[in-house]
């Protein structure tokens, strides 16, 4: 994220906020800023009691003995997320957001595709901050040691991000914030319309050198377009009993 934490605070309505710095390639295991719902409204203020904190990308149940033999779940499928152990307890307790600015994702082209993988840089089109839906978990270790950790709640790509990959982070519009938060009144079914794709026009997609694979590769320049051939629009097919339709 290289937005600035005054921007963040503005954008989710947070009273403060400790100052951290831009950051252009954050890898699984580390850390990542949540936002979470508070117990009450700020004294004082009409702003929502809402707190921000870093948890490790890389959601461990509750109920995990070894985290070694635990896979590192970075991603929660929306679709399966509230009948699935790992998640169940989570996206009814401990729904959160997860402010960026973009995200990374790598178009790999089939056999008959032929060509290399290729990296774009996925951002709002209109530029600024982006909330995406999360979950997040405080796993506890045998001698008492707690692990804050998180995942992104991801769904079925929209049209444009299709032509890349099949699936996106679910993003949560400023209006719905609290309603995404809100895990003490309103259950999984209430936010099930949340948990959807943006707008086909939502994001646009940048396609970025293959520098963003190595961890280490962490300034600025790894935004930086690289020219590409376009990608072709992913073929719909029409179910066997569509009907024609004029226009």
């Amino acid at each position: 994220m290289n937005s600035t934490p005054e921007d963040v605070a503005e954008y989710l309505d947070l009273i403060g906020l400790e100052e951290f710095p831009a950051r252009f390639n954050i890898a699984p295991t580390q850390p990542i800023l949540i936002v979470l719902e508070g117990a009450q409204p700020q004294p004082g203020s009409n702003l929502p009691n809402r707190q921000a904190m870093l948890v490790r990308w890389g959601f461990l149940p509750g109920w995990v003995k070894d985290p070694k033999e635990f896979p590192l779940l970075i991603n929660a499928r929306s679709e399966t997320a509230i009948e699935k152990a790992s998640f169940r307890a989570a996206i009814r307790h401990r729904r959160v957001l997860i402010p960026a600015t973009g995200f990374y994702e790598w178009h790999r082209p089939s056999k008959e595709q032929g060509g290399q993988s290729q990296a774009y840089y996925i951002k709002p089109k209109r530029g600024g901050i982006v909330a995406f839906a999360g979950l997040m978990e405080t796993w506890s270790s045998s001698d008492g040691s707690e692990v804050d950790t998180g995942a992104f709640l991801t769904t079925s790509a929209n049209r444009s991000i299709a032509r890349i990959h099949d699936r996106m982070p679910v993003v949560i519009a400023p209006e719905d914030f609290s309603r995404w938060l809100d895990c003490k009144t309103r259950e999984p079914r209430d936010v099930v319309d949340l948990m959807k794709a943006a707008d086909d026009d939502f994001f646009e997609m940048i396609p970025v050198s293959d520098k963003v694979n190595k961890v280490a590769n962490i300034g600025a320049d790894l935004l930086e377009p690289v020219a590409v051939a376009p990608i072709p629009a992913p073929k719909i097919e029409p179910p066997d009993d569509a009907q024609m339709s004029l226009f």
